[in-house]
């Protein structure tokens, strides 16, 4: 596995994370101890969605997110009941499909393509080999899902199924992060993929607020523009005006998340995005957010999401919580970020 840069929970912390440290810690631990207790025998999970691939593929990126590893340590069963459930789900033509997955399988796909990307090289070689044959043809199956033809406005995205010839900013960021993270680890991925991509995106930009739509300009801007900010800011587009506009909207709408329909999504998505561009961004949507929410989990560790239950919600919190860590290689800052820019 390709590992950039890649720091120990003990050294090469953000700085501004460290007044943080002392309660973020015990949070996350027993937020993974609730997640691993709540783990069915097959590796799937209760509640929304927990059946599918995808809620298994972001509890296990959740577990490595805090430097938990799948052969060693506390977690080691629960990682690889992740992994295992998602491998004996995989379909012939590459999907990775099983239970009920919403309005469609791609958004569980792409996440479950991301999680084994991420994974690969973690693990022992009998699952490595397993991962090997399961991988390319999960990423086939997205190359092939985003050249269905399609008109302008939706050309280069994703939506809910593998022959849509429509898409969308959300399912259609799952599936960027995939092919990236993939491409970090020496994938072939065509570089036109990711770059249609992101101008797929790009178009869903609001020219003037700097916010993105969902499949127009402004549809669910306040939790999708971090989702716009962040693939940018992966894609290679830090410093570009594109980008700071997005992490100008994420500045002046994100304390109207509490109690809006994709909170926790958002939440996760503007963690992410505010951490990759740096400096004040990060330093004033981390306060708001470690203020906000460490005081909101529940006494098992849990936090509630109304978006898709209490697995869901814990998950993609933690997701957000352990930005500073920097273990997950798709989501490594870029070095010369500086933590005080403007």
């Amino acid at each position: 596995m390709l590992m950039i840069n890649l720091v120990s929970a003990e050294e090469g912390l953000d700085p501004l994370f460290a007044k943080w440290r002392d309660r973020v810690d015990p949070a996350v631990e027993k937020a993974l101890a609730y997640l691993s207790r709540v783990q069915k025998p097959d590796g799937s999970f209760p509640e929304n969605f927990g059946e599918s691939t995808g809620i298994p593929a972001l509890v296990g990126m959740t577990f490595l997110s805090k430097g938990h590893l799948p052969t060693e340590g506390p977690y080691t069963e629960t990682l690889n009941k992740c992994i295992d459930f998602i491998l004996v789900h995989q379909r012939e033509d590459g999907l990775f499909e099983k239970g009920h997955a919403g309005s469609g399988p791609m958004y569980a796909h792409n996440i479950a393509t991301l999680f084994l990307s991420e994974v690969s090289g973690m693990v022992e070689p009998g699952r490595q080999k397993k991962i090997n044959v399961a991988l390319p043809k999960a990423l086939h199956l997205i190359l092939r899902a985003q050249a269905v033809k399609k008109d302008e406005r939706n050309r280069g995205g994703w939506r809910y199924h593998p022959g849509s010839n429509d898409s969308d900013t959300s399912c259609s960021g799952w599936a960027l992060m995939a092919l990236r993270s993939a491409k970090l680890n020496g994938a072939a991925v065509p570089d036109e993929a990711i770059q249609q991509a992101v101008d797929y995106l790009k178009r869903h930009q609001h020219k003037t607020k700097g916010c993105f739509g969902y499949t127009d300009f402004e549809d669910h801007a306040r939790s999708l523009t971090g989702m716009g900010l962040l693939c940018l800011e992966l894609c290679g587009q830090h410093g570009k005006p594109e980008t700071t506009a997005a992490a100008d909207y994420v500045m002046k709408s994100f304390r109207e998340l509490p109690g809006s329909q994709f909170e926790f999504y958002g939440n996760y998505y503007n963690a992410q995005g505010t951490f990759q561009i740096g400096g004040r961004y990060w330093s004033e949507y981390a306060e708001w957010m470690y203020d906000t929410y460490l005081k909101k989990q529940n006494d098992d560790g849990s936090w509630n999401s109304n978006e898709a239950g209490r697995v869901y919600g814990t998950s993609i919190m933690v997701l957000a919580f352990t930005v500073p860590y920097r273990q997950l290689p798709i989501y490594q800052r870029d070095e010369t970020v500086a933590e005080d820019a403007e």
